[in-house]
């Protein structure tokens, strides 16, 4: 029997930036509940809500300091319930975003650690290096810029151990070879199932154990070692122990999923992670780094499915999220940057398996250039104001009418501010306009869930020059043309486009379904 998740559209929510229902300025849980049915609306069939457990919110929840209640600023554990009742009554399901990686540095343990230096063994607290443990343990640098260790000052005054963050030093990375650090994740695990969460996606799923030598790393630069294979601080066989564990604990809830965020190279490598004692499903972000070019496509989509047959499993695919630049503008921006991205929306959509919509996505939105002033990211001050980080694409939803914020809160000062120039984005424009990126996805979800031409699970690609080309079991074909100019359209009914086809041509920067 296939899984409720094998073939949804999810839809990722982040809280902070969606709808906001008491004019704090910051998007929350009631918010996300009143845009319900515009969600049903779109016709997708769950949510993905990034964190909103009780945070110092540091990084924005993803320090979390206490993983089984909801964060007053989202409305509390009321407001969780209210919305799991309202989305369900909808035939719409909600998993949460899990952060086992780490804790905040003001959760319950860490400031134990901090008191009594016998209680930091659920964490990864090591002597410095040099004759007065001056020096951090190892070379290791943060994903967010700067390096890997801090060291504490111990309760008498002096200086003192050094604690390893792969991100932020306000999350310090737990230590997963302690039963303790098991025993808890179960309990978090089932406090949310038993609520009537419908899973996870687990963050830095391919990053919770660490060699136990912590060696060196042959490269620190950070620019590097996004595309380095070979990085000593991820991707440690024993990482699969934890997956093994955490499935057990699913296997208690066969509705429920649990899908990764999977940041590693090699399709084994993936497919270790989608085994069928591991997860359900893993974010394979090949779509997401590959530029606007038929064979880069061709190879992120055929390396992807490689990945999850290896495993047996459902593939998975994404074009966007709160981690990475908004397509439009990776695209090029612009007229030319949201036509290649609403092409690519086609083709992500055209693919068996699971797709995740980010919120802004179906509206087109670019990233936004924010003024140094009001960014906020860990990345933008960890790396010394050398990289502005990840707030241009968590910029809050525009909603309704001239001028912001657009209908996403009372209050005219939200937590990011919302360019005037998206007067012609706002949900209340593009409902009316049936040539807009809105409509355009309503229809594709639409007819994704509805045709027969969508059913199978194997594919056919090729790739001639500019032209990409896809076949479904069930005789669906889409074509994408990445080239300068229009290619002729294979025989067929079209049954959507990303622009305007006449004449059997298919435009530049422009897809097409054909049945």
């Amino acid at each position: 029997m296939r899984r409720w998740w094998a073939d949804a559209v999810f839809y990722q929510v982040y809280p902070r930036s969606f709808a906001d229902s008491n004019g704090d300025g910051v998007g929350d849980l009631d918010g996300v509940s009143a845009g319900l049915d515009y969600l049903a609306a779109l016709g997708v069939d769950a949510l993905w809500l990034n964190p909103v457990m009780v945070s110092p919110m540091a990084d924005h929840g993803y320090d979390v300091a206490d993983p089984r209640d909801v964060d007053p600023l989202f409305g509390g554990i009321d407001a969780l319930d209210r919305l799991l009742d309202a989305a369900h009554a909808r035939g719409i399901r909600v998993t949460m975003d899990l952060v086992p990686n780490h804790t905040s540095s003001a959760h319950p343990w860490f400031v134990e650690a901090l008191a009594d230096p016998r209680r930091r063994d659920r964490y990864i607290f090591r002597d410095g290096r040099g004759p007065h443990g001056e020096l951090p343990p190892n070379n290791w640098v943060s994903v967010f810029g700067g390096p890997a260790w801090t060291r504490v000052v111990e309760p008498d005054g002096s200086p003192g151990q050094w604690y390893l963050h792969l991100f932020d030093p306000a999350q310090p990375d737990l230590n997963w070879t302690h039963p303790a650090v098991f025993e808890d994740l179960e309990k978090t695990l089932r406090f949310w199932l038993d609520r009537g969460v419908d899973g996870f996606r687990i963050d830095v799923a391919h990053g919770m154990a660490k060699p136990p030598e912590l060696p060196d790393m042959a490269v620190t630069d950070t620019a590097l070692l996004r595309n380095s294979e070979d990085d000593p601080r991820f991707d440690n066989d024993s990482v699969h122990d934890i997956h093994r564990f955490i499935r057990k604990v699913f296997d208690d809830y066969p509705d429920a999923v649990a899908v990764g965020e999977v940041w590693v190279h090699g399709n084994e490598r993936f497919a270790k992670y989608l085994r069928p004692d591991e997860l359900h499903l893993g974010f394979n972000f090949r779509l997401v780094q590959a530029d606007f070019d038929a064979g880069e496509v061709h190879d992120a989509i055929d390396n992807a499915i490689v990945a999850a047959d290896l495993a047996g499993a459902t593939p998975t695919w994404t074009l966007s999220n709160h981690d990475v630049e908004r397509e439009v503008t990776r695209y090029g921006g612009g007229a030319s940057g949201l036509a290649r991205a609403r092409a690519m929306a086609l083709v992500m959509l055209a693919l068996p398996g699971a797709v995740f919509v980010y919120n802004g996505e179906e509206l087109g939105l670019p990233n936004v250039d924010l003024p140094d002033a009001v960014l906020q990211d860990p990345v933008w001050e960890r790396s010394g104001h050398t990289e502005r980080g990840r707030d241009g694409c968590r910029v809050p939803m525009p909603w309704s009418g001239d001028a912001p914020p657009f209908g996403f809160s009372s209050n005219p000062d939200t937590w990011l501010p919302i360019p005037a120039e998206w007067a012609a984005l706002t949900v209340q424009r593009q409902q009316t306009d049936p040539s807009s990126t809105l409509e355009f996805f309503r229809r594709a979800i639409q007819l994704r869930s509805s045709r027969a031409e969508f059913t199978g699970s194997r594919i056919e690609l090729e790739h001639s020059g500019d032209v990409l080309t896809l076949r479904r079991e069930g005789g669906l074909a889409c074509v994408l043309n990445t080239g300068a100019g229009p290619v002729p359209l294979p025989p067929g009914e079209v049954l959507l486009g990303s622009g305007e086809l006449t004449d059997a041509l298919l435009p530049a920067d422009t897809a097409a379904w054909l049945i």
